[in-house]
């Protein structure tokens, strides 16, 4: 690859920003200006799942400001996935960006992620290097499929099997991977049509990991640009319900397995990590309880 940090995105190439909101008034005024201002963005549409703060209100004088936003209120919490299809559903620019609301893009991030597209020869799923506002890496920018045998050779310890995050590797500017973090997606839409979307099945979490896996089965390359830094502030949302983010975590990852692995496996083996995932979450119970308690003392 060439890189892409001097190249622009092709004229006409207009990209819709999809973010989905639930809670979100802590970012959602700073990722919505810097769409906006970001090179290639045509369209944005921002989905809420049932917020009480102020996150709508700030959508709202986005939306009253620029023609290019457009916001959908769901009454209530449909999940993750259901709202990206709606925001996906309600634009019809060629290419698709998933930018979660405490993503803060700079101005040229999504063109060069663009750029990047149209270098490589196929479809595309592409992500970029997440860091927090420190600039330290997000380790679930750049990922494996989930390694069931490590679970049933460690219920309460996976380690020893491939560790779901991988490790950057900045000699390559692109960096082809199994799976990218939802927080981030840029891909066309005319590849997420034809593998349908993401899976409504999950609520919250790991509808990312089930994404990309079917991009790659359809033929997509995944990867990430190593070059295209975007601050993450991670869990602005899930902060006021750990324990419902921890929940459908494990929710999600069982319906994974089910999806993907389950048929080519035997019924031990189907047993076994059922057990394992919900064991996995018992020992998480603790520090989810003392989260609950938190986010209810604050």
């Amino acid at each position: 690859m060439s890189g892409a940090a001097s190249v622009q995105a092709p004229a006409g190439e207009g990209i819709a920003a999809i973010v989905v909101t639930h809670e979100s008034a802590e970012t959602i005024d700073d990722c919505l200006a810097r769409l906006l201002a970001a090179r290639g963005v045509s369209q944005v549409r921002v989905v809420d799942n049932g917020s009480r703060d102020e996150t709508l209100a700030i959508v709202q004088r986005h939306a009253a400001a620029d023609p290019r936003v457009h916001f959908i209120a769901n009454p209530d919490n449909p999940g993750f996935a259901v709202a990206c299809n709606q925001g996906a559903r309600d634009s019809d620019a060629p290419w698709l960006a998933f930018v979660n609301p405490d993503c803060l893009v700079e101005p040229d991030a999504l063109a060069r992620l663009l750029a990047y597209a149209h270098e490589i020869d196929g479809d595309t799923l592409l992500g970029a290097d997440l860091v927090d506002e420190v600039g330290v890496r997000d380790g679930a920018a750049r990922r494996n499929d989930p390694d069931f045998g490590a679970m049933l050779r460690g219920p309460l310890r996976v380690r020893g099997g491939r560790p779901l995050d991988v490790q950057a590797d900045d000699a390559r500017p692109l960096q082809r991977v199994e799976a990218i973090s939802g927080a981030l997606m840029l891909l066309p839409r005319a590849l997420f049509d034809r593998i349908g979307g993401f899976d409504e099945g999950y609520r919250l979490h790991v509808e990312d990991l089930d994404l990309c896996r079917r991009a790659r089965e359809a033929g997509a390359m995944v990867a990430v640009a190593n070059d295209v830094r975007v601050v993450h502030v991670r869990g602005v949302s899930s902060r006021s319900r750990p324990g419902f983010s921890e929940w459908h975590k494990h929710r999600g990852m069982w319906r994974y397995f089910r999806k993907f692995e389950a048929p080519k496996r035997n019924i031990f083996v189907r047993a076994g990590v059922w057990l394992a995932i919900w064991l996995h979450w018992a020992t998480r119970l603790p520090a989810v309880l003392l989260a609950n308690l938190g986010a209810g003392a604050s």
